[in-house]
């Protein structure tokens, strides 16, 4: 897995790093600061070139995949469209497959283990918003990373929250909504997501 860019700010004036600093902290930023929208501009023109690739140009889809990702393993497949923040802030393992329209905002770490599957519409979040409206129009947020395990099969249209942790050998249902942590082994289904049964060696 090549991850020398995983979680690296791109601008490398001292400001961005420090609003990027910021931002990877956990701690209240300003999400409207130019640096961060500038990097946030340049990513959509990235992810604007992989949704435009032709879906035959399998070596042009590659290339213009891993200049969005922090990380990622030599065998890995996204299919169009995809869509991002800053790109830089995700990390996916080894034979990772996502299926069309995976949405990933990045401001917080987002990490994926090898063999994971993701189904269609499925969205994950790193970024949070105050619930004091005042704070809110300040463009006040902070972020909270996004942890997926090995083996894990994600079900179509499924939300996954700030601050989650998906353990090894997991499937989630589709539609859930993750808002809690999934301990390894684990069926979870339903908005919020539970877990229904723990899976056996057998299945």
């Amino acid at each position: 897995m090549t991850d020398d860019r995983f979680g690296r700010c791109p601008d490398r004036r001292p400001e961005a790093q420090a609003i990027w600093e910021e931002m990877k902290s956990g701690r209240p930023y300003d999400a409207a600061d130019r640096y961060l929208t500038d990097m946030l501009m340049a990513v959509r023109v990235k992810t604007r070139r992989f949704n435009d690739c032709r879906p035959d140009d399998r070596a042009g889809l590659d290339a213009a995949i891993r200049d969005i990702l922090g990380g990622c393993g030599e065998r890995i497949q996204v299919n169009q469209p995809f869509r991002c923040d800053y790109g830089v802030n995700i990390r996916v393992g080894e034979d990772f497959f996502a299926n069309f329209n995976l949405t990933v905002l990045d401001e917080g770490e987002v990490v994926i283990g090898d063999n994971a599957f993701i189904g269609p519409n499925v969205s994950i979040y790193t970024a949070c918003h105050p619930l004091e409206p005042e704070e809110r129009n300040r463009c006040v947020e902070w972020s909270m990373p996004v942890v997926i395990g090995n083996n894990v099969w994600i079900g179509g249209s499924v939300t996954i929250l700030p601050g989650v942790t998906i353990g090894d050998n997991c499937v989630i249902g589709a539609g859930s909504v993750v808002a809690r942590d999934i301990p390894s082994g684990s069926v979870a289904v339903g908005n919020p997501c539970r877990v229904v049964k723990a899976l056996t060696r057998q299945e």
